[in-house]
């Protein structure tokens, strides 16, 4: 995929040292020995990552390690979970069913 591993050390470098790092798109896009040795060596001040490449990493994973050392929180894939997160995206496709039966339909792609 041309999104492998599209942040790494170079995407790192580029940004401020008070910079934290989320990644909730997909684990591929990041190149995880580049970040860890980005919060390691202070480049940047933290991230947090919610998606892996592998899904739970393995139990060597340096990311475990960082995340007890420096300012890396990990979860398993379940940001979304949140009651609040569920709420709003039910929210939000109700109020798209009932604009679209209103004859005034929102969130289109063209």
């Amino acid at each position: 995929s041309d999104l492998f591993h599209v942040l790494s050390q170079d995407a790192f470098a580029l940004m401020k040292q008070s910079a934290y790092f989320i990644n909730t798109s997909r684990g591929a896009i990041v190149n995880d020995g580049d970040l860890c040795d980005a919060l390691a060596h202070g480049e940047i001040a933290g991230a947090g990552i919610d998606v892996q490449v592998k899904e739970p990493p393995e139990e060597d994973s340096p990311l475990y390690e960082l995340a007890q050392t420096h300012s890396l929180l990990l979860t398993p894939h379940i940001g979304w979970q949140r009651i609040e997160s569920r709420q709003r995206l039910i929210d939000s496709v109700a109020e798209n069913i009932r604009s679209f039966l209103a004859g005034n339909p929102i969130n289109l792609c063209n």
